[in-house]
């Protein structure tokens, strides 16, 4: 097991040293004091919302210091894909809840707590927890092998089993993959049984497990059906100690691509023949793509394009298109700058003018400094109908300020960042910043924390999900 004066020692020789990229011999570069000096402009695109559904105040398991008294820790919202209009919403501390398409009624469909798995949220409420679901595309269709099933991402405490990465890296908690098997699909409160399929160690409270997906544009028979993949930080801290965005023996720092009802003698699921590191030494064979800090969200279009939002670290907030094989640059690369890190001999936090690489990374289509925002959380193409402007739009949250933002998916250009807009939102009548609006206290610092993330619903309409008040607001027609 690592310790934290051999971390410390790694990262200062790493310091001195030049892997990833080159500058002009006469000097070393100054930091960018603003990395991205252009304004985000409010857009032309006006929404309102509107009251859709709110879930029952839940509980922390634990009072730890640097938390924040959310009513419930709602972080996702998504359709069933059994055509029933049921949405799933889960909820960090350890629920999951079902929501019919009219916001009518809410049910808690599993309490995981209570379910016998090792769940433990208790070293990070903020973070920790039941982090992510994923239903199988076969969930409603009874007799094919992946009837009834479902899969959450969550946390549990470091002795509670052998992780498949990291086991002797793991001194904080560990982040679980768990298949569920309901003998219902239709029913609206989970009976059946589970198994663990895959458990990472984690060496520190943040930046674990994020999101779980299917893609929904794979048909029956394509290479990329009922693939599971799951998003992965770089483990927590700052800057990345352990090095593990641009190490490929582990998972960390990266997306995993698993097929989770083909496991063997050797692990609980399958590694799928078309993986874009499969058979190449020095890689853990299920990543997908990897070089990311903390990608706690990601999601995908209607014609399977993924977008992965980046957390960074103290500059630059990230959208980038999934590309199976891609190394997005993290802990040289923060969005389209440098930092220390890949350069040697100048000090970390400030971010740097790119130099020339040395290998390949791919780089963000879209990116804010932190003038701008703090955290770039959920976002997803806009494919309803409701708002026809909004069609095609990538919308886009930044959990700490509260402000929304979009972008236009039409010809968008890794390493060519488009331009970013604000959008409209009315409250209640009046244009009003989230954060402001529906914000809670913010005990990381002044002000309000918005606490907002997006959901989806089976139209592709969207929706505001907030921490604070734990209501899930849908986004509808601007009132004129």
């Amino acid at each position: 097991m690592k310790t934290r004066l051999a971390v410390l020692i790694k990262a200062s020789l790493f310091l001195l040293t030049v892997p990833f990229s080159t500058y002009a011999a006469e000097s070393n570069p100054e930091p960018l004091s603003d990395p991205i000096p252009e304004i985000i402009q409010m857009g032309s695109i006006t929404v309102a919302v509107e009251d859709f559904v709110r879930v029952s105040r839940s509980l922390d398991s634990s009072s730890v210091p640097q938390t924040n008294a959310a009513y419930a820790r709602i972080q996702y919202m998504m359709p069933l894909p059994d055509n029933s209009g049921r949405l799933v919403i889960n909820d960090l501390r350890g629920l999951l809840y079902f929501a019919d398409q009219n916001g009518n009624t809410v049910t808690q469909y599993l309490d995981i707590r209570r379910a016998g798995v090792d769940f433990d949220d208790s070293m990070f409420p903020n973070e920790t927890g039941l982090a992510g679901v994923a239903f199988h595309p076969q969930f409603a269709e009874r007799g094919r092998p992946g009837y009834g099933k479902f899969y959450t991402a969550y946390s549990a405490a470091s002795d509670s089993g052998v992780a498949n990465y990291l086991d002797d890296d793991a001194e904080n908690h560990e982040s679980i993959i768990r298949e569920w098997t309901a003998g219902d699909s239709t029913a609206n409160s989970f009976s059946g049984s589970s198994r663990e399929i895959f458990r990472m160690g984690q060496f520190a409270q943040n930046h674990n497990i994020g999101t779980l997906a299917f893609n929904p544009a794979a048909k029956p028979g394509s290479s990329d059906y009922g693939k599971l993949y799951a998003s992965f930080g770089d483990g927590g801290g700052a800057n990345d100690p352990n090095e593990y965005g641009q190490a490929t023996h582990e998972v960390m720092s990266s997306i995993i691509r698993i097929d989770p009802l083909a496991g063997g003698e050797d692990r609980a699921y399958g590694i799928p023949a078309d993986n874009p590191f499969v058979g190449r030494q020095g890689f853990a064979p299920e990543i997908w793509a990897y070089g990311l800090r903390h990608p706690q969200h990601f999601s995908f279009d209607v014609d399977g394009t993924m977008y992965i939002n980046d957390i960074g670290q103290t500059q630059i907030e990230e959208v980038n298109i999934g590309v199976p094989g891609a190394n997005y640059g993290w802990r040289v690369r923060e969005g389209m700058f440098a930092t220390a890190f890949g350069i040697g001999g100048v000090r970390p936090n400030p971010v740097y003018p790119k130099p020339v690489d040395l290998e390949e990374f791919t780089y963000p289509v879209a990116q804010f400094d932190h003038d701008e925002g703090n955290a770039i959380s959920s976002g997803f193409v806009y494919r309803g109908n409701d708002i026809p402007r909004l069609q095609g739009k990538y919308v886009f949250t930044d959990m700490v300020r509260g402000r929304v933002f979009y972008i236009d998916t039409a010809n968008l250009e890794a390493g060519n960042p488009a331009t970013i807009q604000e959008l409209r939102i009315q409250v209640s009548g009046e244009v009003s910043n989230l954060g402001e609006s529906i914000g809670f206290p913010n005990t990381y610092g002044r002000g309000n924390r918005a606490g907002v993330r997006l959901g989806q619903d089976t139209d592709g309409e969207l929706y505001f999900l907030s921490k604070g008040d734990g209501w899930i607001r849908k986004i509808v027609p601007a009132v004129n």
